[in-house]
């Protein structure tokens, strides 16, 4: 799982507005005296009614959309096979007088039925980001942007099929065999994949046309298993792989100490790591120069169908289409020339942006979704439509978390009480406009692994009481502040200075929190020194999002292993005996069935210890230039890919790039 942000923002609370006034419709009539009194009495009451209605009504029409889209892809994924079929036995009776592309299209490779073979290749598109780190390593880095990243400029063996994600297809893997007991895996990649040119930071040489090997991938599994290298979040995914032996230039073994039920997902979706770009650690590799190869960290080498042409802190990253992708002989070469991420902090500017053309593409917030957006430029119908808007579930969960390594927080009555104090309901209505449903554990929501019979807490300050009261906390020298043992309830929340949200939310649960005499600070910081105090542990509560897998294994989080390591993903430090075992079975388990039992059995105990105040799987919101063609959303992912987007040549933007 990736880290991201819970940086999804609105901001209406137009159903509360109206809450008050109905309630008292009774008395106004009663003390009314002239007609005219009542009639605005009555208009208030209807255009209330309206109002609500049209937002029912609104959340349905978007429902319906994101239903037809997910028919239409499923037709479409159905009629691009039938047609790949078609081609096939076409090229089989076809002369050798057919053209490369066509004969490449035949081949076998990763979602090569989704790219438009009429497209028009060149333009570019602009995206927008909030923050960015300055460390692009995806190896050291658990934020989902710089997997996003990595995701543009390099490769893996495989990929899963947009449409149906339990295909796996071959990407730089020309041929993989799988040993019957399931621990070693023989792979060959194709030849002639190229690493993309670059120039050392550090020496300054040059580097052209280095050909990617089976001692790329290798040193890839190296380093990620070198116990000094900071990458304990992804390490815990690799602790039951033994080693890679290579057998020759193109070809490897790769061999797992035991049975995990995510071992071909991961050895087939590794990745290479360009072991020229390290050159200086050839003799002896030093996983704290690693760490701190801060020149060489702000760079990403891969062999992928970006490459990564600059990086200006604070302000933008600039990917462009590598000429030498070995993807383009397959038919994957993605039309779009070149790929920007613009740095907006403010979601107000962001929105301005892409209305004057500034940016292609941003994550619209609930309240940009509700209010503003219901302009010419975003209805399809009118002359003036120029940005689409796309609005479907995240495969994401936000939450509120509780470091364990603070005293305060080991009592799970006490955690129990901070969930009962959180009015979700409220902040849903306030912070998101309603747009994302209450989750009550860490599994997607619309998954077979999340289980609906648990039930979120509601909001009660009277349960939080009684547990606090049982908990030993109470008003004992009747200052307004729950004291225990002498120490006052006294916290604070991190939070990101940048999200509009939290702004929303915190003060929401900070008035609850007074209520029963808890006393709540809040610390507002920038994103990077955030991460530094995540990493450190140094914090009393956050707020966070998890980026969820289509296959869980929510080890990674909440496996004790992880609780005293600094960068773990196990932020708080929790631990469960009964959570360990069910998080080793899960590993074990290769019957889905019972992968299901088991992530429900996580998801029983978790609501009981609540480490976290599991908040909302928010709803994707984006809006994207109208200019662009094949824009597909594939629900099960959920995805809308760029590399098979494109425009035609004469709505094409350029931007001049220095190297």
């Amino acid at each position: 799982m990736q880290r991201i942000t819970s940086t999804i923002q609105n901001d209406s609370a137009i159903l509360n507005l109206f809450i008050k006034p109905l309630s008292k419709v009774g008395f106004f009539i009663y003390m009314a005296k002239d007609r005219k009194f009542l009639t605005n009495i009555l208009l208030i009451i209807l255009v209330a009614l309206v109002i609500t209605i049209g937002i029912v009504i609104v959340k349905a029409i978007d429902y319906s959309r994101f239903k037809t889209e997910e028919l239409k892809n499923s037709i479409s994924h159905i009629e691009r096979k039938l047609n790949d079929i078609e081609m096939n036995l076409k090229n089989s009776k076809s002369s050798r007088g057919q053209s490369d592309y066509e004969e490449s299209r035949s081949r076998n490779i990763a979602n090569l039925s989704y790219f438009d073979p009429d497209a028009d290749f060149g333009g570019t598109i602009i995206n927008c980001e909030r923050t960015a780190s300055e460390n692009m390593n995806n190896i050291l880095s658990n934020e989902k942007f710089v997997s996003d990243i990595w995701s543009y400029t390099n490769s893996s063996l495989t990929s899963r099929d947009y449409s149906d994600p339990d295909l796996i297809e071959p990407l730089m893997a020309e041929k993989w065999d799988l040993s019957e007991d399931k621990l070693v895996y023989d792979i060959t990649i194709k030849p002639g994949i190229l690493w993309h040119d670059f120039k050392d930071p550090v020496s300054g040489k040059e580097w052209k046309n280095i050909e990617v090997t089976a001692e790329d991938f290798k040193f890839y599994v190296d380093v990620i298993k070198d116990e000094s290298v900071d990458c304990a979040p992804l390490r815990v995914y690799f602790q039951d792989l033994d080693r890679i032996e290579v057998l020759s230039r193109y070809r490897f073994k790769v061999y797992w100490k035991k049975k995990y039920f995510l071992s071909e997902a991961w050895t087939l979706g590794l990745s290479p790591l360009p072991k020229h770009f390290y050159k200086d650690y050839e003799v002896s590799f030093d996983g704290k120069k690693f760490n701190n190869d801060y020149a060489r960290n702000k760079l990403v080498i891969g062999c992928g169908p970006y490459r990564f042409v600059r990086f200006d802190p604070g302000q933008r990253i600039i990917l462009k289409r590598w000429e030498k992708y070995f993807g383009s002989k397959y038919g994957i070469a993605p039309p779009l020339e070149t790929v920007v991420f613009e740095i907006i902090n403010h979601p107000n500017t962001q929105f301005q942006a892409l209305l004057s053309n500034d940016i292609d593409k941003m994550d619209l917030t609930p309240d940009q979704w509700v209010s503003k957006t219901d302009i010419p430029e975003f209805d399809s119908e009118s002359s003036n439509f120029k940005i689409r808007k796309m609005n479907f579930p995240s495969r994401t969960y936000t939450y509120i978390a509780y470091n364990e390594k603070n005293p305060l927080f080991q009592d799970k009555r006490v955690r129990q009480a901070m969930t009962y104090l959180v009015d979700r309901e409220k902040i849903l209505k306030v912070a998101y406009n309603g747009l994302g449903r209450i989750v009550s554990g860490p599994f997607f929501i619309d998954s077979p692994y999340y289980d609906q019979a648990v039930k979120p807490y509601e909001f009660s300050p009277e349960k939080a009481r009684l547990l606090l009261k049982e908990a030993g906390w109470e008003d004992h020298d009747g200052d307004g502040t729950l004291d225990k043992d002498g120490k006052k309830f006294e916290f604070t929340v991190l939070s990101v200075a940048q999200s509009t949200i939290q702004e929303k939310m915190f003060p929401i649960i900070d008035e609850d929190m007074k209520k029963v005499g808890i006393a709540m600070n809040v610390n507002k910081i920038e994103w990077s020194v955030f991460l530094q105090r995540l990493d450190k542990k140094n914090y009393d509560v956050v707020s966070l999002a998890w980026a969820l897998p289509l296959d869980p294994d929510p080890t990674q989080v909440f496996h004790s292993s992880g609780a005293d390591i600094e960068s773990s993903s196990n932020h708080i430090s929790f631990k469960s005996k009964e959570i360990d075992k069910l998080l080793d079975e899960l590993r074990d388990c290769f019957d889905q069935n019972r992968r299901v039992e088991i992530c429900h059995y996580i998801h029983k105990i978790l609501h009981e210890e609540q480490p976290y105040t599991f908040l909302f799987c928010p709803d994707e919101l984006l809006g994207i230039n109208a200019r662009y063609e094949n824009v597909r959303l594939f629900p099960k992912y959920p995805v809308v890919p760029e590399e098979i987007m494109w425009t035609p040549k004469s709505k094409q933007s350029t931007m001049k790039i220095s190297n």
